[in-house]
């Protein structure tokens, strides 16, 4: 049996309440570069498959920007950040003020890459935070490592490399509002704990 059956609804809804709380930091820092009100929101929490996963977000062939962290400290694991290219390429634009930009060229855009670096910096850095003042544990995130991929090869590639805990993965679900645009970008933040740090991170929430 997969040790996310093991997660209670309580604890999620935690998880979901954390990640509101993060969202609203990660706002708060995103206002501030693009100079304008921007809103977040995290509308769910879920447990799902990685097949689950390519049917929710799109398909296996999707392609994808995907921003990797490995969180450290009292707890391991990775966190993965992912949108699909359409709504990456949106953000990089709006952020390095260059309606051309081209996600396809990332890697020969200096400053494309370092934004999405900077946006899983914060929004890692915001959910860690939340994270670790309401568990009281000692929580950050690494440098971020970015990939253009197809969806299915991430989850093969990746999350399966980096989960010993079988074939599940906890889903954030993540909105960004621009108010200014008239704008919604949407993103998943795929949450995997390392197997010892597991118990010791759902024993936390339960503690709550």
């Amino acid at each position: 049996m997969s040790i996310f059956n093991e997660i209670k609804d309580e604890q999620l809804d935690i998880l979901g309440e954390v990640g509101n709380i993060g969202a609203g930091h990660a706002a708060s820092a995103l206002a501030n570069l693009l100079d304008r009100k921007i809103d977040m929101a995290v509308p769910f929490v879920k447990v799902l498959s990685f097949e689950d996963l390519m049917d929710f977000f799109g398909g296996a062939d999707l392609p994808v920007a995907s921003i990797f962290l490995r969180m450290e400290g009292d707890l391991t694991g990775s966190i993965f950040f992912i949108m699909p290219f359409e709504q990456a390429e949106q953000f990089v634009r709006e952020l390095v003020q260059d309606p051309a930009f081209d996600i396809d060229t990332i890697h020969e855009h200096e400053m494309g890459t370092s934004a999405l670096h900077e946006l899983g910096n914060i929004l890692a850095g915001s959910y860690l935070s939340a994270l670790a003042d309401l568990t009281k544990l000692q929580l950050y995130p690494s440098v971020p490592d970015v990939t253009l991929d197809m969806f299915g090869a991430v989850i093969s590639e990746g999350l399966m490399q980096f989960s010993p805990l079988g074939d599940q993965a906890i889903v954030i679900d993540t909105s960004i509002f621009d108010d200014q645009n008239k704008q919604e970008l949407k993103g998943n933040m795929f949450l995997l704990p390392d197997f010892e740090s597991f118990e010791k991170l759902f024993k936390a929430l339960g503690n709550l």
